[in-house]
This record gives structure tokens, C-alpha cells and sequence, in this order.
């Protein structure tokens, strides 16, 4: 049996992933204990995306309402498959900047140390498994703040002549810059990825996306910003502008025109 361990499986990157390997043929163990509920409230709940797997995929689909930092949970699961996990997804952590700020234990626990207890116990039980990481590219700080930009019409851009302007790859610094709280919990579980890869040789990869989006994504004001955007131009609830002259300066890449299309 081959099977791919997903986390957050339940979120909008975890859930699309137990979708293409369940379609894949393979079979699917996904983590996720809707602590976005915990972090959002209410209406970014995941419960609903977990009902509509486990009534998608059947016995394909195996959940698990663990917690990522709760040690012995994680490691049950993990000797349950043992050397039959060849791919690891990890997609958990607390997502937002501000609800950081109002509890940096609870974030720096959640991103960096669920993100070591995975490891380890992939190296402990799979060293041969595959481990990606969904980082984010907050990892870099406030250091593309100081990127030449040109105002357009609807939005901002990195000046055309710039070597960033195709997009911002992994030679940028993350050091020497203010990250947010959030930011750091991040690099630090990036980081550690990226180490356990080197010092273990152990297959590990990050993957800094930032503003991704889709529909299984619970978005809200906090956290989703696209999902949360298009929420509101369908209920016609109100949505705050964020941004510079209220130009889009957050790192989506369809402009006012595509967005109305």
C-alpha cells in the first residue's frame, strides 16, 4: 500500500491534494482538527470540506483529528503506516499575521514545532518519504517592500527592468528584515525543512506561495483574502480596502479588469 500523508487536509491546499491523489489511485491520510474554526471563527470552519471528502472517497480517504503538536497522537499514526507513507504534505499551521500578535506561543507552536514533530517522525519512521512543506513567502519579510515599484492603473508592480519583476525566487534575503511574528514562526519551521533535508539526507522540499485561493478555501477577513473577497462581491456584504490609494498591493496576480471578467 502506498499512502500519502496529508496535514491540514481539510484546508484549501490539503484538501485539493487528497483530491488529486485519491484520484491517483492512492490512499489518503489526512490530519486536521479545524483549529481554523479556532483561529477565525465560525465561518472559516473546514468541518464542512472533511465531510464532503470522507463522502467522496470512502475508504480512501482515512481522517485524523490529531493536533500536529500532540507528540504520542502524531506518532501512533505514523507507526500505523510505518515505511508504506512515501509522501508527506504538510499544509497545517495558523495562517495569519494578526492573530500571531495576540498569541505567539500558540502560532510558534503550531508552525514551527508541529512542523519539527513531523519531521522527526519521518525520519524516524519514512526516511525515504517525500517531505514538502507549504511555507509561505511572508518568509521574506518586509524586504521586497523595498523594491522598485511602478503604479499602474489598478495596481503596483516591480519596475520591468528589475531582475524580481518575472517573480521572487529563493535568492532573496530572509534575513535582516521584520517579519511579523507570524513571519518567523514560518522561517523558522522553513528552515527547519530545508536542514532536515541537508543534515538527514532526507527528501524535503518548501514551497513559498503566498494569496493562494480556490473553492475549498474558508476564507475570512483574517486569513483568505481572495476568498473572503469574492464572499463579499456575491452577498454584497461590505469589504474593506486593503492597500496604498486603494490599489491592490498584496501579491495576487489578476488585475481590477481580469477580476470583473
Amino acid at each position: 500500500m502506498k499512502i500519502v500523508l496529508v496535514t491540514g487536509s481539510a484546508g484549501l491546499i490539503g484538501s485539493e491534494s487528497v483530491k488529486f491523489f485519491c484520484n491517483k489511485g492512492y490512499t489518503v491520510v489526512g490530519i486536521d482538527n479545524d483549529m481554523r474554526r479556532v483561529f477565525f471563527g465560525e465561518d472559516a470552519s473546514t468541518e464542512w470540506n472533511r465531510i464532503r471528502l470522507t463522502e467522496e472517497y470512502g475508504d480512501r480517504y482515512i481522517h485524523y483529528g490529531a493536533d500536529i503538536r500532540e507528540n504520542e497522537a502524531i506518532a501512533e499514526i505514523f507507526k500505523t503506516y510505518g515505511t508504506d507513507i512515501k509522501l508527506i504534505i504538510h499544509t497545517a499551521a495558523q495562517a495569519s499575521h494578526d492573530w500571531a500578535a495576540k498569541d505567539p506561543h500558540m502560532d510558534f507552536t503550531i508552525n514551527a514545532n508541529g512542523t519539527l514533530v513531523l519531521l522527526e517522525h519521518t525520519r524516524q519512521i519514512c526516511p525515504e518519504a517525500v517531505f514538502i512543506f507549504c511555507s509561505t513567502n511572508k518568509v521574506y519579510g518586509d524586504t521586497p517592500n523595498y523594491l522598485p515599484l511602478v503604479e499602474q492603473e489598478f495596481r503596483w508592480e516591480i519596475d520591468a527592468n528589475h531582475g524580481y519583476c518575472p517573480g521572487i525566487d529563493e535568492s532573496m534575503s530572509i534575513d535582516q528584515c521584520k517579519h511579523s511574528l507570524f513571519g518567523v514562526s514560518k522561517v523558522a519551521a522553513d528552515v527547519l525543512v530545508q536542514e532536515y533535508g541537508r543534515y538527514f539526507d532526507m527528501k524535503t522540499a518548501c514551497f513559498r506561495g503566498g494569496c493562494l485561493t480556490g473553492p475549498s478555501h474558508s476564507g475570512t477577513k483574517l486569513h483568505g483574502f481572495l476568498s473572503y473577497l469574492m464572499k463579499c462581491t456575491m452577498t454584497g456584504d461590505k469589504y474593506q480596502v486593503f492597500g496604498y490609494k486603494g490599489k491592490q498591493v498584496r501579491d495576487w496576480t489578476l488585475d481590477k479588469k481580469q477580476l470583473l471578467a
